[in-house]
């Protein structure tokens, strides 16, 4: 069966339809019908203006629907009914855009229980149980199979639990919890099946206590005031006035009806909601849906801008980030051999690193031999090594590990990093280091924001504060709030919005209660919870976080349209409103005249629909050439990491093989690094200059190749001084290489960054 229209868009239609019969019955000279047409339609838009005003008072809110009430009602007392119809017809079709405003885009989006487990494995005897999740009571024995939700809170009591608890820590890497550790509703088992006991019923459990703190956070927000409501504060008074004054004046009782006529705030009524679904509708093809008008009435005045880490600022996913080879290992030989043993693992983590070999077009030869221990490692062989993958613990129990793994162990901790430790012929071989990475559009679109008018970025997260600072730091955040749980997240959102109109951005489930309790929330949608979505205003769908500064961008630039058309209309009612008061405007002149007022306000609203963020440039590289540029990145990350590796351990090792290491490091950066910086400053930075714009767009991007030149030049130089046998540790020359190496780690390590993002902008997707 086919769904009705709305009400609103019925009314409007009705009373389109009985304007254009009433005025074809009046030219076939059926005065009295058309009388009649134009009265039942004005009489039932009036009919839904006056239970609108007597809710409108019951909630203490004084609108622009007084006047078009009078207006009406004085055009049928007075027996001006071409005038009532055409403005019972103005009235009609602004409140349908005004309800179009508030329907839109929340068809698409799913219910806030969408993501809810329905399901749970009961095990009753010997036998196991499908039963609805409400009926599972505490210490009920439950099942949990590989990918799904655990239905409610618990304990784990047989085998392990390997869970993904970004949904509600924002954690992106996979927590293991073994027999006896407490789990939690709402996370997801990334790893094989395993059994827990019920601790409580779903109602009780961390999913619904979310669910209840995003409907108590949507309870505080404050209502929403129409931008026509609050012009009428001025609006209405001063044109009842005119009208009262006109009538005491003259005695004429049509001269005071064509004061109210053209004083009915069609201006009001239906330049701002076309301004504003003009906006919804161009944002909306930017793959940005805004719920309703109102919502991008409050984004227009956003101050301050929180955003989770995990998913949001950073890519929400485990990726590699680095590779820490040792002894005679390389790169690629460590990254292979752990993936090729990893092809035979259940953990999460293993196809990170067999995706990751495989990017490198690295040969994974299936092992043989293999052993898992959940939640430990793995051991096989592959080719004819020996290989263990996993924890340090795990590592350790089957090979030596020198100093400088229990070293790196350390550091990697402290840069709130993961490791995936590799064992070879039982030697310690090295690490492979796991991390969330920050997104390549969060630092620009963080500067967008700025250049949008947002005073303050904050990062809210329910990481650890090493990791969360570390984030915050590299993206030049005003402030980071670490280890917040929900309700830390809806603490912080409700005092920066003390201070200034805040929005949250977020994409999981334990984001959802602050999206509520913000002013406005905004939800990574592409990849969000559903709960997300459905507690956020504002939904991106393209999984970009520089959409957000763009739907900033729309929603100024259409509320400063609204405004603009707000303004110039009443503006022009006022001069017909002293022109009717002055007795030059009958009631139907008034009523064609401000039809003429209402067409110029709104053909001004229209031009909401092409507002295009300043900032925003049309695709200038090609995805094939943005994709050759990172692999390039990604081929030389092999030099990276053995400059990071030798500068790490160059005092630890012998003379002799730190000798090695460092004219292995000076030979890599003659034959490749430098050859490729040459070839970018001389061939790639050009282009790309003339395609950017402007006096030398990639001026400070190329002095930074020659810093690295210059580092390099001065590293080979200090090489060449080295003694047969290798440096001495009390040697200066050791002090320097290392030096060198550490300065050419960071620039290099920053300069690929910076690339890497230029690509990403100037290969931006097309619009939608």
């Amino acid at each position: 069966m086919s769904r009705l229209p709305p009400f609103s868009t019925l009314l409007a239609a009705g009373a389109a339809l009985a304007l254009a019969a009433g005025t074809a019955l009046f030219h076939l000279n059926a005065a009295e019908p058309a009388r009649w047409v134009w009265a039942t339609a004005a009489a039932a838009v009036l009919a839904t203006i006056l239970v609108r005003i007597a809710d409108d008072l019951r909630r203490r809110v004084w609108g622009v629907d007084i006047v078009a009430a009078l207006a009406l009602a004085g055009a049928l007392a007075l027996d001006q009914m071409a005038a009532a119809a055409v403005l019972a017809l103005m009235v009609a079709g602004g409140a349908g855009l005004e309800d179009y405003a508030r329907r839109r885009a929340r068809r698409d989006l799913s219910a806030l229980l969408a993501g809810a487990p329905r399901i749970a494995h009961r095990h009753e005897g010997d036998r196991l149980v499908d039963l609805p999740v409400e009926e599972v009571a505490p210490d009920d024995r439950l099942l949990v199979k590989p990918g799904e939700t655990i239905p409610v809170d618990g304990v784990v009591t047989g085998g392990l639990a390997l869970l993904d608890e970004a949904a509600l820590t924002g954690e992106a890497l996979p927590v293991a919890h073994a027999i006896g550790k407490q789990v939690r509703n709402g996370t997801v088992n990334a790893g094989d099946a395993f059994e827990m006991a019920a601790l409580a019923r779903a109602s009780d459990s961390t999913y619904a206590a979310i669910v209840r703190l995003t409907e108590q956070a949507q309870g505080d927000k404050a209502p929403f005031l129409r931008l026509a409501d609050r012009y009428a504060l001025l609006f209405v008074p001063a044109s009842l006035a005119v009208s009262a004054l006109s009538y005491f004046l003259s005695g004429d009782p049509l001269r005071a009806l064509a004061v109210l006529v053209v004083a009915t705030p069609c201006p009001l009524i239906l330049a701002a909601p076309v301004a504003l679904v003009s906006g919804l509708s161009r944002a909306a093809r930017h793959g940005i849906v805004i719920k309703s008008a109102a919502a991008l009435e409050r984004l227009a005045g956003v101050g301050t801008v929180l955003l989770d880490k995990t998913g949001t600022l950073t890519g929400g996913a485990a990726r590699l980030v680095g590779r820490h080879p040792f002894g005679a290992w390389d790169g690629d030989t460590l990254l292979g051999t752990a993936a090729a043993l990893d092809q035979a693992s259940h953990h999460i983590l293993a196809s990170v690193l067999v995706a990751a070999a495989a990017e490198r077009g690295l040969d994974l030869p299936v092992p043989t031999s293999v052993r898992e221990e959940p939640g430990a490692g793995i051991v096989g062989r592959v080719g004819s090594r020996m290989v263990r993958v996993g924890g340090f613990d795990w590592i350790a129990a089957g090979a030596a590990v020198p100093p400088e793994g229990h070293a790196l162990r350390r550091r990697l901790a402290r840069e709130g990093v993961s490791g995936v430790y590799v064992a070879i012929d039982g030697a310690f071989a090295g690490a492979l280091a796991l991390a969330d990475e920050i997104r390549a559009d969060a630092p620009a679109a963080l500067r967008a924001l700025k250049r949008a008018g947002v005073r303050r970025t904050v990062m809210v997260s329910g990481d650890i504060a090493e990791v969360a600072d570390s984030i915050g730091a590299a993206l030049g955040l005003d402030s980071v709030l670490a280890e917040r749980d929900p309700a830390g997240k809806v603490a912080a959102v409700r005092e920066e919005r003390s201070r200034a109109v805040t929005a949250m951005v977020g994409d999981g489930l334990n984001d959802a209660p602050a999206l509520a309790a913000a002013d406005i929330g905004v939800a990574m949608g592409a990849r969000g919870a559903a709960a997300a979505a459905q507690a956020a205003d504002v939904v991106l769908l393209t999984d970009r976080l520089d959409r957000f500064a763009e739907a900033l961008a729309i929603a100024r630039h259409s509320r400063a349209i609204a405004l603009e058309s707000v303004v110039a209309g009443m503006g022009l009612s006022a001069i017909a409103m002293a022109a009717a008061a002055w007795g030059l405007l009958n009631p139907v002149a008034g009523a064609i005249l401000q039809e003429v007022i209402d067409i110029a306000v709104i053909l001004n609203a229209l031009r909401a629909l092409g507002i295009r963020p300043p900032w925003r440039r049309p695709r200038l590289l090609s995805a094939e050439t943005a994709a050759r540029l990172s692999r390039e990145h990604r081929d030389l990350a092999e030099i990276l990491d053995r400059i990071q590796a030798v500068a790490d351990r160059i005092d630890t090792v012998p003379p002799d093989e730190s000798g090695r290491d460092l004219a292995a490091i000076d030979r890599l950066l003659r034959d490749r690094l430098l050859p490729h910086e040459r070839e970018d400053d001389a061939t790639l930075y050009p282009g790309l200059a003339e395609l950017l714009g402007g006096r030398d767009p990639l001026a400070a991007m190329s002095r930074t190749h020659r810093e690295i030149i210059r580092l390099a030049g001065l590293f080979n130089r200090t090489v060449a001084h080295l003694d047969a046998a290798g440096p001495n540790r009390d040697d200066t020359i050791l002090r320097d290489a290392r030096r060198l190496l550490y300065g050419l780690a960071a620039i290099l390590r920053l300069h690929f960054a910076q690339e890497e993002e230029l690509f990403h902008l100037l290969t931006a997707p097309p619009e939608i």
